[in-house]
């Protein structure tokens, strides 16, 4: 069983006809993914890519049947797409798009919840890399041939982080089961907690890499989560040892403005709730074959 998504999972890609949708929908289908439409409001009833592209959602999933899409538009409208993605009936979107408004992430975060539970659609994103089950498919922008097939899953606020933990496990042997980049801001559809709960529930995920940075309380929350439900073994890198208080690193919500929140403490919270805290980032690797007791 694969997270979120796997060779069956029909995708649509919302903005496909524009530069960036275009580049990532062709590889993603490349590698597997079972894209099956686009969504361009204006262009509906054209081709693009050899696949249909819809003026609207609601069309998109009559006609297609898919259950997944992800995000290709940019930031002014990008929140209107991830609601009208779940006012169609999909179940899980990623949005990639990088400087969506924490006013517009609010928005859509408050439409969500207006479904019930059991209805509501399951979100990651923004800015963020996106969802990879290697040998199946990819909703995302991540590299695919860096990915191993395995039994490790790996949550992550940072991208590239992502991208070096599954190179690092790669050299080991060692294959994920599936790579979730959750995005940098401070205002976000999933959480950590939120993708370690599927992976504890996943019998195909023996273990987890969790990487994490300065900002906000997730991997505080992630480590309650872990010291009193997980069963299976984490391992974490937290970013922004050397990062000034006050000060915004990178993504927009790596910012310490409150007790808990720097990479220090993190660190700290994240050890006594019995996680394998690697101590650089080239360590992600070493520390998770010495926990899966991998010869080098």
């Amino acid at each position: 069983m694969s997270v979120l998504l796997n060779k069956d999972t029909k995708v649509l890609v919302q903005g496909i006809t524009g530069r960036i949708g275009t580049f990532h929908a062709a590889d993603m289908i490349t590698h597997g993914t079972r894209v099956v439409g686009g969504v361009t409001p204006g262009k509906g009833g054209t081709t693009h890519l050899n696949l249909p592209v819809f003026d609207s959602m609601k069309e998109a999933v009559a006609q297609t049947g898919a259950t997944a899409s992800i995000v290709f538009v940019p930031p002014a409208g990008a929140a209107d797409s991830i609601m009208e993605a779940a006012d169609a009936g999909i179940t899980f979107a990623v949005c990639i798009t990088d400087g969506l408004p924490t006013q517009d992430m609010v928005q859509v975060k408050s439409f969500l919840r207006r479904f019930p539970v059991e209805k509501r659609m399951r979100f990651v994103g923004p800015n963020c890399a996106g969802v990879i089950t290697p040998g199946e498919g990819m909703m995302g922008i991540m590299p695919p041939h860096i990915y191993l097939p395995g039994r490790v899953g790996v949550v992550g606020r940072s991208g590239t982080l992502g991208y070096e933990a599954a190179s690092q496990m790669r050299a080991y042997g060692i294959g994920i089961s599936t790579s979730v980049g959750i995005g940098g801001d401070p205002v976000n559809g999933s959480s950590h907690k939120d993708i370690l709960e599927l992976f504890e529930a996943d019998p195909d995920t023996d273990a987890v890499v969790l990487i994490g940075e300065i900002g906000g309380p997730q991997e505080v929350e992630a480590a309650a989560y872990i010291k009193e439900k997980m069963t299976k073994p984490v391992v974490a890198y937290i970013a922004g040892l050397s990062a000034p208080k006050g000060r915004r690193m990178g993504h927009a919500g790596a910012v310490v403005s409150s007790v808990g929140e720097s990479a220090q403490e993190k660190v700290a919270i994240l050890k006594a709730a019995g996680v394998h805290v690697a101590p650089t980032p080239s360590d992600i690797g070493a520390t998770m074959a010495k926990v899966l007791k991998v010869a080098a």
